[in-house]
């Protein structure tokens, strides 16, 4: 019986030695350790998701799955070198708690589909995400996207980059949560991503088994929102601010959002896409520092002729176009992607 466990156990083990060398061999044969342009550890969350959400605003109730594709997209899978077009910024670009043909970058492409524009937008937006953190997204995404080379790229900036320290130019540390800082977590992500058994895994579950449990979101307005709402409009700001005066209290910060400006200006051109600046507002409107870092963009792309679209000083104070303070209600994403539309279509027949 000894002896017969003993030879169990040899072919067993002998076995198990041959799949293992079989299954190193696949990995290093056809999975991506050498791979120098694998982008799969920098995104973390933010690639193959497809979660359940049930959304509700307390007039309308909408099932969806917030979806983020293979190359880390919101929305369905296509292939880089089918994008044309592509808006990046952060969670309120994104629009994660929000049907998908609620956000702006949906009602945008609605907008040119009607005016018979042939171009499709593709939502790139990362929560947390600041211009700081979109140079990262060049350097650990997007120039790792094999044909690559969208006409058009849409930065929606100017609310992140308030937060950020004001002798800071590149924050790509943990800005938008696309790298980790944690050796363990890096470790973790390069396993998941590079071994081809484990991302073959992960796409088949993306395909065909959808997170199930609900997250439940309501999109109303919601309380605190509603009592602390104070928003400045533009006409005051003009009226009762010293813009140069402002210009030297925040010149640190503003010089180094132009430099982060110009560098997502560079890359864009290096891959042959024309960039487009939208700065943007919450809902306290046009407080001292985003009016400043907003006028100061503004006055840069004239200065330097790069394509802007000035969204701040052309968004109304309604209450409703907010639902938390930063994010927008269904009313106001379509507002929004209205006053870029009027813009951007001038931009296209230019460039066309």
């Amino acid at each position: 019986m000894i002896i017969f466990l003993k030879k169990i156990t040899k072919i067993f083990f002998i076995n198990f030695i041959i799949v293992l060398i079989f299954l190193s061999i696949v990995e290093l044969f056809f999975g991506y350790w050498f791979d120098e342009n694998n982008f799969g550890p920098h995104l973390r969350e933010h690639r193959m998701k497809n979660q359940r959400i049930l959304w509700k605003d307390g007039i309308e109730e909408v099932e969806y799955f917030y979806r983020r594709n293979y190359y880390g997209f919101r929305g369905a899978d296509i292939e880089p070198s089918e994008i044309e077009a592509v808006i990046l910024g952060a969670s309120n670009i994104e629009e994660r708690y929000k049907p998908e043909e609620y956000t702006i970058t949906e009602f945008l492409n609605k907008k040119l589909k009607k005016n018979n524009i042939d171009i499709k937008f593709i939502n790139g937006g990362i929560e947390g995400q600041s211009t700081a953190g979109t140079i990262s997204n060049f350097k650990n995404w997007l120039l790792k996207l094999e044909n690559f080379k969208p006409k058009f790229l849409i930065f929606y900036v100017g609310i992140n980059d308030t937060e950020i320290n004001d002798n800071i130019i590149l924050n790509n540390i943990s800005d938008g949560h696309i790298l980790k800082t944690s050796k363990k977590e890096v470790f973790f992500d390069n396993i998941k991503s590079r071994s081809i058994f484990l991302d073959s895994i992960r796409k088949f579950k993306f395909k065909y088994l959808p997170r199930k449990g609900f997250v439940k979101y309501d999109g109303k307005l919601s309380e605190d929102y509603l009592k602390n709402y104070d928003f400045i409009e533009y006409d005051y700001a003009l009226k009762n601010y010293d813009l140069d005066k402002l210009k030297k209290k925040y010149e640190q910060k503003i010089n180094n959002y132009l430099i982060r400006i110009d560098i997502l200006e560079k890359y864009s051109r290096e891959i042959d896409s024309i960039p487009i600046f939208v700065n943007n507002l919450n809902s306290s409107g046009h407080k001292e520092i985003i009016f400043t870092l907003n006028s100061s963009l503004i006055n840069h792309c004239i200065k330097k002729n790069y394509n802007c679209i000035d969204l701040a000083s052309k968004l109304d104070p309604e209450i409703d176009l907010w639902f938390d303070g930063a994010h927008t209600t269904k009313k106001g994403s379509r507002i929004i992607a209205d006053i870029i539309y009027y813009d951007l279509e001038k931009i296209i027949s230019k460039t066309n």
